[in-house]
């Protein structure tokens, strides 16, 4: 049950975290956005010097993202019970794709699919790309990827917080 209610945090956590700014700013976040859309965005002049710095930006905030993630899911498993590498593993685990598939089916197919709001200007008539939920279904099976390194490295933690 614990472990449910923690899911769900998550998942509020992500959503009151990505929102809001994707709401403010889409061009923020066009490297999450399906390859023909992004091919439009750069090709559009006033984009263009935006980009550049964006992609670069983009790599660094999910390494950094990825670390932190990694403490802060390693403290929740470890204060929810799990002491050993295997148990903390699996916590993480599962909050990892809990978070990933709320992300893929909640947030990207039934939002950002969906929404006008999010549609960046100049891509407007772009309507079949911005529902290519197969898109989205890819970058969840990478999402769990992510999500098993992201595991080891918060068991590893945990692990060594339980041997000191």
């Amino acid at each position: 049950m614990l472990l449910a209610i923690e899911c769900a945090i998550a998942c509020l956590i992500f959503s009151v975290t990505i929102l809001p700014a994707q709401y403010k700013n889409p061009i923020k976040y066009i490297m999450s956005y399906p390859p023909e859309i992004r091919k439009r965005v750069e090709s559009l002049p006033q984009y263009r010097d935006s980009i550049k710095s964006t992609e670069k930006r983009h790599i660094i905030k999910k390494l950094i993202a990825a670390l932190i993630f990694a403490i802060l899911l390693a403290a929740t498993a470890y204060f929810s019970g799990s002491k050993s590498f295997q148990t903390a593993f699996f916590h993480v685990l599962i909050l990892f794709a809990a978070v990933n598939f709320f992300d893929v089916f909640v947030l990207d197919i039934g939002i950002f699919c969906h929404s006008k709001k999010l549609r960046i200007p100049g891509t407007e008539d772009m309507d079949k790309e911005y529902k290519d939920y197969l898109f989205h279904i890819k970058g969840g099976i990478k999402g769990i990827l992510l999500g098993f390194f992201v595991s080891l490295l918060s068991a590893g933690i945990v692990h060594v917080i339980s041997i000191a």
